[in-house]
């Protein structure tokens, strides 16, 4: 890893061991790789009941009845439960409009959405038992696209809508439009010497995280519950869960359990609600666990979408002028659709310059798979269809692509098509030469080896099916901007608590927050805060749960930069009062406690000089400092409905790809040799866990380019592929050699200079791999993932 920018300035702790900017070793990694740490999925109790979910096997009809006589009959159920077992007033629940029904009530309005449920004490009997509740559907016509959802006289999938969108959109199966407008892009596009257009589809994705839904809930004596489960976001579970049971809040209690990835897809509601449906109706502890074919239905997706561009430039190569429509296909139930919606038309720009701009977002409902959270958000696909752009515009125009871009690259001071101003480093042109100077990777390798050829070097690997015939060399590069953290408005904040005391004769930090450690590495960088904040080397790190305050989603690469700074804020405070009781007690014996600049280093109170003023055990004796604050970062403002404008976002994140491919043209087989990648990540808390995620975010990347899609039914809008069999995943095989570039170049308005990480590679990895197979093939390719049928001219119509 190569690492470049101006030092962020830390004055307290930076001598501390393990502290922010080392790579401590996560405090999971270990049991993780030797499989012993516990998933959510290994929870056990005494005497506990296994849950089951029928789902519905049509996509949209009307249920005229339901029989779970049989079901109910059989030995070992203890329950069987419908809509109409439902507890409280409340029988929907949403991250914001509240339409997904905890159960289908009269109709269901997608592939799988849960009928029914069933508790017994065995997985195989609740299975069972299942498949005997006999549910009348009567099939309706299915809402696939955007023709059909907002034809005139369209089957509305929620009629009656009363959300806060419908005063704003033109039809009510539209869950949110967000327009933008800025400058006027008609006279504008009368400026431009060449005019590009293009259409794009990007298909549906899933998380695809290997660890299925879990969960545990055990009913408390107070009559309330007890759950333990992997998610993303506690507390927004838990405004959701409690209405639904028909309990206050503090009743209901929640813990995170070990989570095996998430992405996204554990932002909404899953099994939460029904395993604690169970466990209150039958008065045991009820363990839910979906198998894999389930969790393709448990969950949302990211939205496929229609992307329509249209690019201008001068002869000399400066754009003048952008307009686009983005259509979502947000599926059944609105989920994440609205913030998704705001993320891709204020995005939808890229990195660049420009300022007349005519955009246009929306999000569908149709009976697809629900659509959501996804790494990416929405700047995913914008970023498929732009770059594509740029590449036609580069080419048109007989200009280098890299150039072109670094040609209209933004920088700190741009103002985005929103109004709001880029008030941060934007190391765009630098990013993409950095990619671009990498030396390539040497040509065709395998050609030289002779009988030692490896044939995984090749398009089509272990299959074996190529030894170089046909197979030909493309480079394409890519470069892309993601928002950091909630935006639009939102009350963006995290709480964290603290505590300080001596336990066995040294000084220890306890740190209490409820962020999901989803596998970002939070647990690590809190530890290390904390050490660098209160010069401590013991640092205890609480499971996450309700009894203490929000921390927020481990979304919106926010985590680091939000949660991250509270347990910042907090140790900043509960030093403070060390040092209060420091002087208290020894002030008196030394001037320094009252006129030096006083840190806490190595498990001692020093002066910034080095002077070494008494030892933390001797300042606390029995004493212990406990402090639980919210911390909150700038704030942000929504888009107006109208022109877009508006100061939407808290910060930015950009990543540059480069990709290098072979593409054997006769099989329509794709190898990504290498996929370099140069991030500015403001400062580097932990730099092996930075190179990670930015590994991790490009990989997932690649798989969105030539795998990974979840092939929807267009007559029935059934999913086709909900397996691991069938919706492929990138493998240790499928991934190339991915060198990364760090920068760090702060901003200073972050804690400690960070800027969010985990998002901005899985954006420009997509278009690069896109780029790459286009300049070996010569060939359009405005869809993800490209097939090998797309390769070879073979496609069915």
């Amino acid at each position: 890893m190569a690492t470049t920018g101006t030092p962020t300035n830390i004055t307290q702790g930076s001598k501390t061991k393990g502290g922010i900017g080392e790579s401590t070793l996560r405090p999971d990694g270990t049991l993780k790789v030797t499989g012993e740490f516990a998933y959510s999925s290994d929870m056990w109790h005494e005497d506990m009941l296994w849950g089951q979910t029928l789902r519905s096997p049509v996509a949209h009809a009307e249920i005229r009845s339901i029989d779970i006589s049989e079901a109910l009959a059989m030995p070992g159920v203890y329950a069987v439960l419908t809509y109409d077992d439902l507890p409280a007033e409340m029988k929907h629940y949403g991250l914001e409009i509240q339409d997904t029904p905890v159960l289908a009530h009269g109709k269901v309005r997608h592939h799988g959405e849960p009928v029914a449920l069933v508790a017994a004490d065995h997985p195989e009997t609740a299975r069972r038992a299942a498949a005997k509740i006999k549910v009348d559907y009567a099939e309706l016509p299915v809402i696939t696209d955007e023709a059909s959802a907002t034809a005139p006289d369209a089957i509305l999938v929620h009629e009656g809508r009363d959300d806060h969108h419908i005063g704003h959109v033109p039809h009510p199966n539209i869950v949110h439009r967000q327009p933008i407008v800025r400058g006027d892009a008609d006279e504008a596009a009368r400026r431009a010497d060449v005019i590009v257009r293009g259409e794009y589809t990007f298909g549906m994705q899933d998380q695809a995280f290997l660890g299925p839904e879990s969960g545990l809930a055990v009913p408390s004596e107070d009559g309330g519950v007890e759950l333990y489960v992997a998610t993303q976001w506690l507390h927004s579970d838990l405004r959701q869960i409690a209405p639904v049971l028909g309990l206050p809040e503090e009743k209901v209690r929640m813990t995170l359990s070990g989570v095996g990835g998430a992405f996204g897809g554990r932002e909404d509601i899953s099994m939460q609600i029904h395993a604690c449906l169970l466990a209150l109706r039958t008065g045991k502890p009820v363990k839910i666990v979906y198998n894999r074919f389930e969790s393709f239905f448990g969950h949302v997706h990211r939205h496929p979408a229609k992307l329509y561009y249209e690019h201008g430039a001068t002869k000399d190569g400066k754009l003048t002028h952008m307009k686009c429509k983005i259509v979502l296909d947000g599926g059944a139930y609105a989920s994440a659709s609205p913030a998704v919606v705001g993320n891709a038309s204020s995005l939808s720009v890229g990195p660049y310059v420009i300022d007349d701009v005519d955009i246009e977002a929306i999000a569908l409902y149709t009976n697809n798979p629900p659509c959501g959270a996804m790494r990416g958000f929405g700047a995913v696909q914008a970023c498929f269809a732009y770059e594509a752009q740029m590449d036609k515009l580069a080419a048109k125009l007989g200009i280098d692509p890299v150039e072109f871009r670094q040609l209209n690259a933004m920088e700190q001071g741009t103002i985005m098509p929103t109004g709001q101003p880029v008030d941060s480093p934007a190391p765009v042109a630098e990013l993409l030469r950095r990619v671009k100077a990498r030396p390539l990777p040497p040509e065709q390798q395998w050609a030289t080896a002779g009988e030692q050829a490896d044939v995984r070097a090749l398009p089509g690997g272990l299959s074996n099916t190529t030894h170089g015939e046909g197979v030909v060399r493309g480079v394409g590069y890519a470069v892309g901007i993601k928002n950091v953290g909630f935006s639009e408005g939102f009350d963006d904040y995290s709480t964290a608590k603290v505590r300080m005391e001596v336990v066995g004769g040294e000084p220890v930090a306890t740190v209490h927050t409820a962020m999901a450690e989803v596998g970002q590495g939070g647990v690590t960088v809190h530890a290390q805060i904390a050490r660098t904040e209160l010069g401590v080397a013991q640092v205890t790190i609480h499971p996450a749960d309700t009894q203490v305050g929000s921390a927020g989603s481990t979304s919106a690469s926010r985590q680091t930069y939000v949660t991250g700074g509270a347990v910042k804020n907090t140790c900043e405070h509960v030093r403070e009062a060390v040092l209060e009781i420091g002087r208290r007690k020894f002030g008196s014996y030394h001037p320094a406690w009252a006129t030096a600049e006083l840190l806490l280093e190595g498990g001692k109170v020093v002066t910034d000089g080095g002077e070494v003023l008494a030892d933390l055990v001797d300042v606390l004796e029995d004493e212990a400092v406990e402090l639980e604050l919210e911390w909150r970062h700038r704030p942000t403002e929504a888009f107006d409905l109208r022109t877009g404008q508006g100061h939407g976002h808290v910060q930015y994140s950009f990543a540059a790809h480069r990709a290098v491919v072979e593409v054997d043209t006769e099989l329509g087989l794709v190898k990504v040799v290498e996929l370099a990648v140069a991030q500015d990540v403001g400062k580097a808390l932990n730099p092996l866990s930075v190179v990670g995620q930015i590994q991790g975010g490009t990989t997932q990347g690649l798989g969105v380019a030539v795998m990974e899609e979840i092939i929807v039914d267009p007559k029935t809008a059934k999913v086709r592929n909900p397996s691991f069999t069938d919706y492929l995943i990138p493998t240790i095989l499928d991934t190339p050699t991915i060198p990364v570039d760090v920068l760090e170049l702060a901003d200073e308005h972050a804690p400690y200079g960070l800027r969010g990480i985990g998002e901005a590679p899985t954006l420009s990895s997509t278009p690069a791999v896109l780029a790459a197979i286009r300049n070996a093939t010569g060939l359009e390719l405005n869809r993800t993932p490209v097939r090998p049928e797309h390769l070879t001219g073979t496609e069915s119509s």
